[in-house]
């Protein structure tokens, strides 16, 4: 008889351990709290009122979606997924995975200033190559001293050897390595807090090094490999071209996937689990059994249900409950606005925006999108925000009875107030050099990821009767006055002193695996691409104590170019010494130089 694995949690990581059991023979149940949508974070969601008559709910998300080129675990899940384009009927060849668009090009916004823009890959022509040299040596405002230790911070990531990278910069914030604190706000806005606070919802302050130095590598490698493209985007709404065919393929496959099910205890009997107890919807607590079990919660929910007699059986696995607090809040929100507006072909960031907005207009990437059936038929784009920072205070001024002006952090505010201050942000980065491309009277409607809770703070209330907003947009509907309480999905940043805290996939449970994204891996961050991954290992852990006579699921580590192994050597050899990292010459700086210059003179 087939082992029986039950998966806790039906987002990526626990769809990712169920695609890979279900196809090996695996007899596989996941419970997953949410009612009806599957994938976890990754989900789009029906905006509830927005459509009329009988057209469909407009689609929103928690947060847009990104697969940058070094992603390789999520992606090859992707292409095991059938496709069938729903008006052609013809099946993608590579399933899922051929929904992927690529995104030319990306744009670093700024309050009051014109863009700088540049691609995302490669340069394929002499205007490529143009942009780039524009980008890098042009209008990034940064001084000559700072670009040139921008290039050292750079190589010294590429060339510490991995040792060093582990041992001593997870220890190290991004802001100390970067040295920040001597250097100019201008190049702390675009290289330090750039990376972190848009990118991994982190504060560059405690944001380990290691993490975000490895992915800002892995972003670096994909624009300078010409055979591979950065930016990535799906072509539709997540749930209508990836997670709805998704979760038909496992439940066609035999995977029992239930919905409205929160798992609430683990209880323990001899050396593992004996079951575990999930509550449903109904109201009803129930019990259910199996050989093995996954857990693919999120850290602050996996947390909770770490009990007493489990850490006396795996004390170790108290790291997650030391990790749980270090999550952040990074949930998007959407403007649906009544005229075409595509701003750029790829993903912005608003390097200036206190709230650290990132976004992008999705319409333009959604070929064969038939957005008039949505909505009331008059929205003609989608421009998807990200929101990474809740705690910095915004831009709208509050004026106070005794005169007093006080600037409200997103936490602080109602739900109206959070939309009003991020569309002045939004306003302030786009609408510069006398173009307007951003104005109240195109709002159809916006909508704000429903994880984010508003109820009644009576303290804060009052202060906020007493404040008078300022420059409120008429356009922008009311929605109570209530402020933010809370937020059901928050997301794991990566901090400093946390990567012993992240346990392995296996314990000291013989039945008990973890498939989360804040498991070591090699990806390290909390992505699909990191939940995936993590699926996979702990698969391969339960094929291995089961003893299956099945493949074990493949696993990718970063990728960085040969040419660098010189390089890391001497810096391993030095780190065996216990010397500090050191910059060595590249050979080829001088013919670089000597080659920017040729080019310098060729494109002016």
């Amino acid at each position: 008889m087939n082992p029986s694995v039950i998966i806790m949690g039906g987002g990526v990581a626990g769809m990712s351990a169920a695609h890979e059991l279900v196809e090996r023979g695996f007899k596989v149940t996941v419970f997953e709290k949410q009612k009806e949508i599957p994938g976890g974070k990754a989900r789009s969601v029906p905006v509830p009122g927005s459509a009329t008559g009988d057209r469909l709910p407009l689609p929103g998300e928690h947060g847009f979606r990104f697969f940058p080129g070094f992603y390789k675990h999520v992606t090859d899940t992707m292409k095991r997924i059938p496709y069938q384009h729903p008006v052609t009927g013809r099946f993608n060849k590579q399933g899922v995975f051929d929904n992927l668009v690529n995104c030319p090009k990306m744009m670093l916004a700024r309050f009051g200033q014109a863009p700088l823009v540049m691609y995302d890959h490669f340069p394929r022509s002499l205007e490529d190559l143009r942009k780039m040299l524009e980008m890098s040596y042009g209008s990034s405002g940064l001084t000559s001293a700072e670009k040139d230790l921008v290039g050292l911070k750079v190589w010294q990531l590429m060339t510490s050897c991995a040792d060093r990278r582990l041992n001593e910069y997870e220890h190290v914030g991004w802001w100390e390595f970067t040295e920040a604190e001597s250097q100019s706000e201008n190049y702390r806005t675009l290289f330090v807090q750039g990376l972190t606070r848009t990118l991994v919802a982190a504060r560059a302050r405690d944001a380990s090094t290691k993490t975000g130095g490895d992915i800002f590598l892995q972003l670096l490698f994909g624009m300078i490999n010409p055979e591979e493209r950065t930016d990535r985007v799906l072509c539709g709404p997540t749930n209508e071209v990836w997670l709805s065919p998704w979760l038909a393929y496992l439940k066609e496959k035999g995977v029992d996937y239930q919905f409205g099910c929160e798992v609430v205890e683990l209880p323990c009997e001899g050396n593992g689990l004996s079951g575990i107890c999930v509550l449903k919807d109904n109201g009803t607590k129930e019990r259910y059994t199996a050989d093995y079990y996954i857990c693919a919660l999120p850290v602050e929910r996996a947390a909770r249900l770490i009990s007493e007699e489990i850490l006396k059986r795996d004390p170790c696995l108290q790291g997650i409950k030391t990790l749980a607090p270090s999550v952040a809040w990074m949930n998007g929100i959407q403007f649906y606005l009544k005229k075409e507006l595509n701003i750029v072909q790829g993903h912005i960031i608003l390097a200036d925006s206190p709230w650290a907005l990132t976004a992008i207009s999705q319409l333009q990437f959604w070929n064969g999108f038939d957005v008039d059936k949505y909505g009331n038929g008059e929205v003609k784009a989608i421009i998807s925000v990200d929101i990474s920072d809740w705690d910095t205070p915004g831009i709208i001024p509050y004026k106070l009875p005794d005169g007093t002006t006080i600037y409200k952090t997103a936490k602080e505010c109602t739900k109206e107030e959070v939309f009003n201050d991020i569309w002045a942000q939004m306003k302030k980065s786009f609408n510069v050099g006398g173009k307007i491309l951003l104005a109240d009277e195109d709002i159809y409607m916006i909508h704000l990821d429903g994880d984010i809770q508003f109820g009644p703070d009576y303290e804060k209330e009052e202060e906020r009767q007493k404040a008078l907003t300022l420059n409120a947009s008429a356009n922008i509907a009311k929605f109570g006055s209530n402020i933010v309480k809370g937020n059901e999905e928050p997301l794991l940043v990566n901090k400093t002193y946390t990567w012993d805290l992240r346990p392995e996939p296996y314990t000291n449970l013989p039945n008990l695996f973890f498939a989360a994204d804040y498991i070591q891996t090699y990806t390290d961050l909390a992505t699909m691409e990191g939940a995936n991954e993590a699926a996979r290992r702990a698969v391969n852990c339960i094929i291995d104590k089961c003893d299956a006579k099945v493949s074990k699921c493949k696993i990718w580590k970063l990728h960085e170019p040969d040419f660098l192994l010189y390089y890391k050597a001497l810096d391993n050899a030095r780190y065996d010494k216990g010397l500090p990292w050191k910059y060595d010459k590249p050979f080829f700086v001088g013919f670089l130089s000597w080659m920017y210059k040729i080019i310098s003179k060729i494109i002016k």
